[in-house]
């Protein structure tokens, strides 16, 4: 039985790429040059990085960040 687990993602975007990150993978990073792009490569880098932690016998974290959009009026 396979568990579906729900990690945030980070994207920061830069000059000339995008960037993301998982809070909950620590290490687990991708780059693209679109955000589209960007968001699939996160989606394999996570994949990739939680089949290391089982071969190599670790826990699977559990996703439990969470993200919100303050907005403020300056």
């Amino acid at each position: 039985m396979s568990k579906l687990l729900k990690y945030t993602v980070i994207l920061e975007k830069g000059t000339s790429s995008y960037g993301a990150y998982v809070p909950d993978l620590p290490g687990c990073v991708a780059v693209g040059e679109t955000k589209e792009e960007v968001l699939q490569l996160i989606q394999e880098a996570i994949s990739f990085h939680l089949e290391d932690l089982q071969e190599s016998g670790q826990p699977i974290p559990q996703p439990t960040s969470t993200s919100e959009i303050v907005t403020l009026s300056i």
